[in-house]
């Protein structure tokens, strides 16, 4: 017994110390980070082994690594801590050093620094929340009930932070977004991020069950409507910013239009927890319009059709998988085809990010047609949906033993499938006959 408390203080200690050389390091990189001017040489210089360690880093300890310290917190193991300040030592030493002090191009001031400065405290709270909670100090007080909870709320915003700022370092080392093209930047990358967020969710409640995720009565549909119809709402008066009406302003307006209208529509079906396809039904029209959006180049038109093809076999998936296959009970035995319409959600909203002008331009000038840049983009998204199903799958592995209903179903489950097998192998011997029998006299 004293040995495994003295390994457990040891450990909490190592870690502990981890967590502060990381955020020192952060202190003194960010300290002393400096910014070229817009338009410069510098801005035009190639990318140094330096700046592509941060890239490569940052993108691991942010969307792998932060993610399954994350999954291992909500499941309370005890590689938690060690895992998490891992993460922040590498991001410490390798991400922030390496990307403030790089050579080769250099950036002017973006909103990816921006947002670092802001990461900077955040991590720093977190930590500080973690190592108070690992003290064990002032146990049994609301102070400590209040950290352990703005701990965890804090720590499952890991991946939406680290998303958000790896979408500022794509659009920072391209040099996209800036004058013009912003609002074009926005509507792509915001749009795009909620589809890719819509399929997430959707895997979520695909694995744990809708019943246990939505509560109060409502059912998905009744909660997807309300989101389209308020998203409807806001589209329908920001897309035109004054002057004449273009074709483009008029129909991203009528995507307003159609999504509060279509939304409103299915949360009264939707009401009192029922199913409805209609937001399947308005992402399929969706995908009917954008695979119709004319653009200024070829390459853009036709990535913008394979978005609204997607967007339309999405929808599809997610009828059938409502009329035919989904029932919301709780289940850990998913069907092929149930994966599906998350993917595509994940697979569609890659596209759509990935369809901005400036994108669409560099890969235009690199050769790329529209169906080679499709399969880049297949492939991104196929390790998306793997990072959402793996940290899935790892939660509840972590969690199974300590839900006995699970376990009870798991048992009921594997007895129906032994008796299945044995059935079938029954079948499959051949059936004595009496010929059969009077050989054997």
């Amino acid at each position: 017994m004293a040995i495994t408390t003295t390994i457990g203080a040891s450990r909490s200690t190592t870690s502990i110390a981890i967590i502060i050389i990381g955020l020192a390091t952060l202190a003194a990189a960010h300290a002393g980070h400096g910014h070229a001017a817009e338009g410069s040489e510098m801005n035009k210089m190639p990318l140094d082994w330096i700046i592509i360690l941060h890239i490569i880093t940052q993108i691991l300890v942010w969307l792998i690594v932060f993610p399954i310290g994350m999954v291992l917190g909500s499941s309370r193991s005890k590689w938690h801590v060690p895992v998490q300040s891992a993460a922040m030592l590498v991001t410490g030493c390798l991400g922030y050093l390496s990307g403030m002090k790089h050579k080769g191009r250099q950036y002017p001031t973006s909103v990816h620094s921006t947002m670092a400065g802001i990461i900077v405290p955040y991590l720093v709270a977190q930590a500080a929340m973690g190592i108070f909670l690992k003290l064990h100090v002032l146990e049994n007080t609301k102070l400590r009930a209040w950290v352990v909870k703005l701990h965890g709320i804090t720590g499952k915003t890991f991946p939406v932070v680290g998303w958000v700022q790896m979408i500022f370092g794509i659009a920072t080392v391209g040099s996209y977004c800036r004058g013009g093209s912003l609002g074009q930047c926005v509507a792509h990358y915001l749009m795009g991020s909620a589809f890719i967020a819509y399929g997430v969710v959707y895997a979520l409640l695909l694995h744990i069950g809708a019943k246990s995720a939505v509560r109060g009565g409502y059912s998905q549909d009744f909660v997807d409507s309300t989101v389209i119809m308020l998203w409807g709402i806001v589209n329908t008066f920001t897309e035109h910013h004054g002057g004449a009406w273009s074709h483009k302003d008029l129909q991203h307006t009528m995507l307003g239009v159609l999504w509060w209208c279509g939304g409103a529509l299915g949360m009264f079906m939707a009401r009192k927890g029922k199913r409805s396809i209609i937001p399947a039904g308005i992402i399929i029209m969706t995908g009917y319009v954008m695979s119709a959006h004319e653009q200024a180049m070829e390459i853009s038109t036709k990535v913008h059709a394979i978005f609204g093809y997607t967007l339309m076999a999405a929808g599809l998936t997610r009828i059938i998988d409502i009329c035919f296959i989904s029932d919301q009970e709780e289940s850990s035995n998913l069907r092929a085809f149930q994966h599906l319409p998350p993917y595509l959600l994940i697979l569609s909203g890659s596209l759509f990010m990935s369809a901005t002008d400036e994108e669409l331009k560099v890969a235009d000038s690199a050769n790329f047609d529209h169906a080679t840049y499709a399969m880049v983009i297949f492939s991104i998204s196929f390790l998306l949906y793997l990072l959402v199903t793996t940290n899935i799958n790892l939660y509840l592995h972590l969690t199974r033993d300590r839900n006995p209903a699970q376990q009870e179903q798991n048992k009921d489950t594997e007895m129906q499938q032994y008796e299945r097998l044995s059935l079938e192998e029954s079948s499959r011997q051949p059936h004595e006959t009496i010929f059969d029998a009077a050989e054997h006299q």
